[in-house]
């Protein structure tokens, strides 16, 4: 005869959804039944977690209530449904297998730096994984990068083939236990195992690989380390043969190395770092964060680390390979000698990182020196993420390992599965379904098989494991770009061509919420106008599903289209043409004396006769110009090189700023309305004239730049009625000129909003394009 139930006893089946699985979310579940005496059972499935449990009603809201308030720290619940059930009698709670179901709605958690527990044991004598470079637990270590497919169990991940010993699987077992369910849990009897090469591939053998490689380090050799999203170059930063030596064989010019530095008191030895540069240091997610360097009478670090920058990319160690290597090369320097490494991405400029094995002994032999490396594949390449703090919050450079892929929960649906292609440069795709868009991890600039093949493969991957299949696709309107191609040639439905500053703004408004119309400041150094033109310094009214051009910069002319980006004295002297005509070349000011006039003598042909000489609306190209006008650069070895060199310039100039330092410019009237900047390269060419330092018209220039966008801004206002600005586009990375637009536009009544959780540059366009189609497609 069956034991009749308790009356008083209710029972609820409780679906979980969001990142709840791989980040200890079910032993969180059990340990919290057991405590207020609940029976039931957990278990993950391909849509989450589900729970039954059953006990008291008193205990079950106290379980809930535990539920959302004390999760773990890897854990974040988008949905929590409750359905009550008929009581059973279950007197004890268990975990229960994992479940593959038809429709899969749980999330993948980012790989996350090693947590405190794991590296109190990593530097523990006694701890059985004393040393051990892969140590982890539930709160931290690889995620992401490891998953093959969900739902997230071992034998998923890129851990299947390391068979736990028993002491790893009595803790993988145990529901009370850190690493219960880890599934990257191993130790040094079972698990990854390390190994250094040498310069052939060749193993060398050593008691202790990471000592011996920091001692390879500490002699100036190249290193490839293997980390978590692919292989980094490394060599002692305080080298400046090895630097150099880098650099040469990496074809890396002048762009600045990131760093990895030992702790955040060695960071503080070489740069200024505030609370909130701190918090981003310290966060789980280390990123690489730029910051100011301290001004000291010798810098240890080698000048080829960041040729001619006032900053730094710094991060501190993130898994405990890290944290052993830089332990090992503090030892080695002693206490004179910061512990720093140059930590570069693996592979060679304009190429995707290397990830798999054979691919970096071959891609890398010609830079690295010698490998350290393991045996625990990776999935999925990640690059390291960078940001900075500014304007009150937090800005994103390139959003990738730590962040993605983690969605973003909009205030509104996709009414179909959705795909957003991106862009050309700094391409990330972004899939979206419900009110959650999957924006990827950095893909890098399309220009190449390889970074194209990077491409695809993460689309697949993740439309696997979030269960997409895109009915929409959402692409720029640039016919040439790879992205455009790749998303015309999709079988779909629905295609739908976003104009790339409306993408950058609509990516704004999404993050925040907006719906519009908001005022939208779209500036970076190229777009596709519908008009045919190069967009590039916009004034908007937007809402997600369309825009109205308002006002942008004069046109003039790029004469040799690409050629103009990689040269820019193309832009000054193009400007100074327009200004005063062929007599330009009769003005008395460095930048004409040393023009190399055979070279621009072709170039006004050209221009009459439209031949490859587009017109541009570009505020990156403006800037371009500005700098080689000042003798800052006139060719560029990357992107937007000239317009950071010249904000560094700017940062150098210390006497106090006044509204005289404004330089003249006009607003033309019209629809849209032109925002003529002629009166201020000739108030420029009489500053050059004059003898004024360069610095100092260099800020001048950035704030008279703040000021135009803000007069821009009040001109909407005053015929709109609008006083919520979106800012977005690559030359809002310009610190100077935003924190300068934003306090004026908030001093002039604007509530201005900026990209935070997403860059401002075409890393965030696939985020706007998705948003759009989804406004377009509700119409």
């Amino acid at each position: 005869m069956a034991t009749p139930v308790n009356p008083t006893l209710e029972r609820w089946r409780i679906l979980v959804q969001g990142m709840v699985q791989g980040v200890g979310f079910r032993p969180f579940v059990y340990g919290l039944a057991v405590k207020l005496a609940l029976g039931g059972f957990v278990y993950n499935d391909s849509a989450g977690v589900t729970i039954e449990v059953e006990g008291e009603p008193m205990a079950l809201d106290a379980f809930k209530e535990a539920l959302t308030t004390t999760i773990p720290p890897l854990a974040q619940i988008n949905s929590l449904c409750i359905e009550s059930l008929l009581p059973v009698g279950s007197a004890s709670f268990v975990i229960s297998h994992s479940l593959s179901t038809s429709q899969r709605l749980t999330l993948i958690a980012p790989d996350s730096a090693t947590c405190d527990d794991c590296l109190g044991e990593l530097f523990n004598p006694a701890d059985r994984r004393f040393g051990y470079p892969f140590i982890n637990c539930t709160n931290c270590g690889p995620r992401f990068t490891i998953v093959k497919d969900v739902p997230y169990d071992r034998d998923k991940t890129t851990m299947a083939g390391f068979t736990m010993c028993p002491s790893c699987q009595v803790e993988y077992n145990n529901p009370l236990d850190r690493r219960f369910h880890a599934q990257p849990n191993a130790c040094p009897v079972c698990g990854p195992q390390l190994s250094l090469l040498d310069a052939g591939g060749l193993p060398i053998t050593t008691d202790c690989p990471v000592e011996e490689a920091a001692r390879q380090l500490a002699r100036g050799t190249i290193l490839s380390i293997k980390g978590l999203g692919g292989y980094h170059l490394a060599c002692n930063a305080l080298s400046t043969e090895a630097v150099s030596r880098l650099r040469r064989s990496k074809h890396r010019e002048a762009k600045p190395f990131a760093l990895m530095v030992a702790d955040l008191a060695t960071a503080r030895q070489l740069c200024q770092v505030s609370e909130a540069e701190a918090d981003l240091l310290q966060s789980r997610q280390r990123p690489v964060v730029l910051l100011d360097q301290k001004r000291l009478p010798t810098s240890p670090l080698a000048s080829a680390v960041a040729p001619g920058y006032p900053t730094l990319g710094v991060m501190l160690p993130y898994t405990p390979l890290h944290h052993l290597l830089l332990k090992a090369v503090a030892e080695i320097n002693g206490p004179k000698k910061p512990a720093v490494l140059v930590m570069t991405s693996g592979n060679l400029s304009d190429e995707p990182i290397a990830y798999e094995d054979s691919d970096a002994l071959t891609r890398l032999a010609n830079i690295a020196e010698g490998w350290l490396t393991h045996d625990r594949p990776i999935h999925m390449r990640c690059d390291d993420p960078v940001v900075r703090a500014l304007a009150g919050g937090t800005q994103f450079i390139r959003r990738s390992r730590g962040y993605a892929p983690a969605p973003i929960n909009l205030s509104f649906e996709f009414p179909v599965p959705l795909l957003a292609c991106g862009g050309h440069l700094k391409n990330t795709f972004c899939l979206g379904k419900s009110q959650q868009a999957f924006v990827s991890h950095h893909i890098g600039d399309l220009e190449n098989l390889e970074t194209l093949g990077s491409y695809r493969a993460g689309i697949e991957h993740f439309e696997r494991l979030f269960d997409i299949t895109p009915q929409a696709v959402a692409y720029d309107l640039h016919p040439d770009y790879l992205a455009t191609r790749y998303a015309l040639e999709l079988d779909v439905p629905y295609k739908i061509g976003v104009q790339h500053h409306h993408a950058h703004i609509a990516s704004v408004m999404a993050e925040h919420g907006l719906t519009g119309p908001v005022i939208g400041l779209a500036a970076d150094g190229t777009g596709y106008g519908p008009d045919g033109t190069i967009w590039g310094c916009e004034i908007m009214t937007a809402s997600l599903a369309d825009f109205e051009r308002a006002g942008h910069l004069a046109y003039v002319p790029l004469p040799g289209g690409e050629m103009a980006v990689k040269q820019p004295w193309r832009m000054a002297a193009v400007y100074l043409s327009q200004v005063y005509g062929d007599s330009f070349l009769d003005l008395e000011i460095p930048f004409v004396r040393g023009l190399d006039q055979a070279k621009w003598k072709p170039l006004p042909r050209m221009i009459a006769n439209g031949i490859n000489s587009p017109r541009c609306s570009s505020l990156g190209r403006l800037f371009d110009g500005m700098a080689a006008l000042l003798g800052v650069r006139s060719e560029a070895v990357y992107e937007a090189q000239a317009a950071i060199e010249l904000e560094a310039l700017a940062e150098t100039e210390t006497s106090l700023e006044n509204k005289k330092d404004v330089y003249p410019f006009t607003i033309r009237p019209g629809q849209p309305f032109i925002l003529d900047v002629f009166p201020l390269i000739e108030a420029i060419v009489m500053d050059l004239q004059r003898g004024v330092p360069v610095p100092r018209i260099a800020r001048r220039f950035h704030l008279t730049v703040s000021e135009l966008l803000v007069a821009a801004c009040l001109q909407v206002k005053a015929d709109t009625g609008l006083t919520t600005v979106a800012l977005s586009g690559g030359v809002f990375q310009n610190r100077r000129l935003t924190q300068r637009l934003v306090e004026r536009l908030e001093e002039c009544g604007f509530q201005t909003y900026l990209n935070r959780c997403f860059p401002p540059n075409d890393g965030g366009l696939s985020l706007g394009q998705a948003a759009v189609a989804a406004a377009r497609l509700r119409q």
